[in-house]
């Protein structure tokens, strides 16, 4: 579980987003930062029984810098509000699909995939769902992945207007095709982040999430 403190720092800082503060509360955000990486190790370890290709990662090695890069946006504000970590097989920075764990009071989830993939990864994404659509319906058609996640988030900023050149229009995989980022996500209430539940339901969430990540880690080795 996450303790209360942790989540009371991720509060504060959304309320007091400057260097100054943030320098005189670091032994807080130190122990907010352990709590954090202690969690993610404990669910690295459970579900790396299920998945072989995570359970050498580190927590530290999928953590976020809570550090914001502000040098091409309008807001300057320093800081994260959030803890998250990408739990995918090579690491955070890998091409491949993983998992998501997003820890902000108000807006946190669990989930994963693959995120906005560079044009060849896209490529071979699209042809897997092509070639394999029958096997690619019935990982979403899992009663595990639907009662989790329902399906794909399939928002405007993951999906482009048309099926893309190439596929047909009536394309019955069309709706899939089309997306940029292949993602599921379950939201999270702050009740869940500080329940002694956390860990068994993020697992579970993870697992429920398995086969679609396999799926596509499969397409990019080809």
């Amino acid at each position: 579980m996450l303790l209360p403190a942790t989540i009371k720092f991720l509060k504060d800082l959304k309320k007091n987003n400057d260097k100054s503060w943030f320098d005189a509360h670091r032994p807080q955000y130190e122990a907010a930062k352990k709590n954090f990486e202690q969690f993610i190790q404990t669910v690295i370890d459970k579900h790396g029984k299920q998945d072989p290709t995570i359970k050498e990662l580190t927590a530290k090695s999928c953590m976020f810098r809570i550090n914001r890069d502000v040098r091409f946006s309008k807001d300057k504000s320093p800081y994260k509000t959030n803890f998250g970590a990408s739990i995918n097989r090579g690491g955070k920075k890998s091409i491949y699909a993983g998992y998501y764990f997003h820890c902000e009071p108000g807006e946190a989830f669990v989930g994963g995939g693959i995120w906005m993939p560079m044009p060849p990864e896209v490529k071979k994404i699209r042809q897997e769902i092509d070639y394999c659509f029958d096997e690619f319906k019935k990982i979403l058609a899992n009663k595990k992945f639907r009662d989790i996640y329902g399906t794909l988030d399939q928002g405007e900023e993951y999906s482009l207007a048309r099926v893309p050149q190439g596929f047909e229009k009536d394309n019955p995989a069309a709706e899939y095709l089309k997306l940029k980022s292949w993602l599921a996500m379950e939201q999270l209430k702050d009740s869940d982040l500080t329940s002694d539940a956390l860990v068994k339901k993020t697992v579970a969430a993870f697992e429920a999430l398995q086969p679609l990540v396999t799926f596509l880690n499969r397409a990019l080795d080809e």
